[in-house]
């Protein structure tokens, strides 16, 4: 795996007296090799054209220990998409079950701001998931390159954010796994959240007890190791990725796990001081060390910040439509998909 240039603290960025990240920072935020943007390669000859069912692979966009994603496109639409080639001998029985889950799960969820799964292909040794191909990049290396973003521009980017994980939570679904690197960005620059390799379905009065994610983003009852509803990590989660497209660097960081965790847990941050009024304000709705009493999503759709140049328009829930058998995004939908039904 690659080494990623962090986003520094507040406190750094402050020291450096500008809105630029530095590159040269050393220390390493996770990376789950499940991103959407993380592919398997595909044996061929350099001369050849390789396919994957009505697909022909093009470039390698990502790569991980038992997985690559490489950029394809679909032979009689045009249209390029992403492809996941997964080794399946490389996994025990226990992973393979986790990755049946999620594709269960991203099969079952329709909202144009998650990364969308379009076909699953089968064989022996290998599973190719055919998704939809994110060409903007991550916002994290977004905010890499351009430093923080204005209010105006993470609110329109929030929202999305906000919209698709509600949506989530209403099918049941907890991601588990939100932060700057699994945010995508298509061509028009709107979000598509992709790795659900750590999502799981949860029940009302059910628990979760499994710790899931990046530990920068990881809310304090994971930290303590106590079992959680499901939805509450996603929003204290949610609260970091506001601070970090507000301000282009992170709320809670440290030299080791345990000082990330002691910061954690203390739930103390600082507030850069251009942030708005109305911006911290929502901020102290995700980030409480309590998490029953974080705001939930619906709730926090009607907050200010949000609606701040869309009060024609308040964010509200995601209706999902029903589908249409004539629209040519859906290519390749009918999958030749074999044993997805594991649990």
């Amino acid at each position: 795996m690659s080494s990623r240039t962090p986003l520094p603290t507040v406190n750094e960025r402050d020291a450096e007296n500008h809105t630029s990240v530095d590159d040269g920072r050393s220390e390493v935020l996770s990376r789950s090799i499940r991103s959407a943007r993380c592919k398997t390669a595909s044996s061929s000859g350099a001369d050849e054209s390789p396919h994957v069912g009505n697909y022909r692979l093009l470039k390698t966009i990502g790569k991980g220990n038992f997985a690559k994603v490489k950029l394809a496109r679909h032979i009689l639409t045009g249209r390029e998409v992403a492809i996941k080639i997964i080794d399946k001998a490389q996994l025990n029985p226990t992973s393979l079950q986790k990755l049946f889950r999620e594709v269960r799960i991203m099969k079952f969820l329709n909202h144009p701001n998650i990364v969308k799964l379009f076909e699953v292909i089968e064989t022996e040794k290998t599973l190719y998931l055919v998704m939809e191909y994110a060409s903007g990049g991550e916002v994290f290396d977004y905010l890499v390159a351009h430093g923080r973003m204005k209010e105006k521009e993470a609110r329109a980017k929030f929202r999305q954010i906000v919209s698709a994980v509600q949506y989530c939570h209403q099918k049941h679904i907890v991601h588990r796994d939100l932060k700057a690197e699994n945010l995508l960005l298509d061509a028009d620059m709107n979000i598509k959240i992709a790795d659900f390799g750590f999502s799981n379905e949860f029940t009302v009065g059910g628990k979760l007890d499994t710790f899931c994610g990046s530990p920068p983003y990881a809310a304090p009852e994971l930290f303590q190791g106590k079992k959680y509803d499901g939805p509450e990590v996603d929003v204290w989660s949610l609260g970091v990725i506001l601070y970090t497209l507000v301000s282009g660097s992170l709320p809670f960081d440290g030299q080791n796990l345990k000082e990330l965790r002691e910061r954690v847990l203390r739930g103390k941050y600082r507030i850069p001081f251009y942030m708005s009024n109305d911006c911290e304000n929502l901020l102290k709705r995700f980030l409480v060390l309590n998490p029953g009493k974080r705001g939930t999503l619906e709730q926090i759709m009607k907050d200010r910040w949000i609606n701040s140049g869309f009060e024609e328009e308040e964010l509200t829930p995601f209706g999902e439509p029903e589908l249409d058998i004539r629209d040519q995004k859906r290519i390749g939908s009918k999958s030749r998909e074999q044993n997805l039904h594991h649990s």
